[in-house]
């Protein structure tokens, strides 16, 4: 629905797993100023037709049988003033991990996959400089295990967490019309590393008494110098 105000361009995203047939529609708000516009309807930069047209309303019809009929569609309405919306067709989005994973040696890790609708298969890969490599658990049982939580979930288990196992892994959902992939960033940590903090403070500490130590030492030390010289200059008088 466009209202009408001048510069107004509005986005939509439209998740398409499977094929499907779409009616994409742009309704101007019946309050608009805007009377009578020029309407086009584009895919991308290519201009195309569209099939039906009523009061203050623009379609297009769409059969998406394949990848390459998904993209940004979008009507553009000009009179005395601009406005437009954009339709983006794409497949289902999986909802990853934006932050680092973060755990420690020893430990296992646990990265999700999920989305709102039903792939037709799922898969994980591990990074190796920039090459995606596969997981299969079936070759490195005691390291991988992949369980499918869901129709709309996998889940992939890292067992005995070692430095190496650190880095990027991807999982990857496949659909009719596409495959969409997720990121996940794993950082393995030593057990070591939270008792940093500690041990530095345990450290300075250390330096601290030490200091004080050997500062009272000097201390006595230059006093019994001081009693001696006092000592021998009294012999000396005598």
């Amino acid at each position: 629905l466009l209202i009408g105000s001048s510069g107004t361009q509005l986005e939509r995203n439209v998740f398409l797993p499977s094929a499907t047939k779409v009616e994409l529609t742009c309704k101007l708000d019946e309050h608009s100023s805007l009377k009578n516009p020029q309407v086009t309807w584009k895919k991308g930069s290519e201009t195309i037709s569209h099939n039906t047209k009523t009061q203050n309303s623009w379609s297009i019809e769409l059969t998406v049988s394949d990848s390459s009929q998904l993209g940004s569609y979008s009507c553009i309405l000009k009179g005395a003033v601009e406005v437009s919306a954009t339709f983006h067709l794409q497949v289902p989005k999986i909802e990853g991990k934006e932050k680092p994973i973060i755990t420690y040696e020893g430990d296992k890790a646990v990265l999700v996959c999920k989305t709102d609708y039903t792939p037709t298969a799922w898969t994980w890969y591990m990074t190796n400089g920039t090459v995606l490599v596969l997981i299969d658990p079936s070759l490195r049982k005691e390291k991988f295990r992949i369980k499918k939580q869901s129709a709309s979930e996998s889940r992939l288990r890292i067992l005995k967490l070692i430095k190496e196992d650190a880095g990027v892994y991807w999982c990857e959902a496949a659909f009719q019309l596409g495959s969409t992939k997720g990121r996940f960033e794993l950082k393995v940590l030593s057990i070591m590393e939270p008792l940093k903090p500690f041990l530095a403070v345990v450290a300075e500490v250390v330096i601290l008494v030490s200091t004080i130590f050997l500062y009272e030492s000097y201390s006595k030390t230059k006093e019994n110098d001081s009693e001696g010289e006092r000592e021998f200059h009294q012999i000396e008088q005598l």
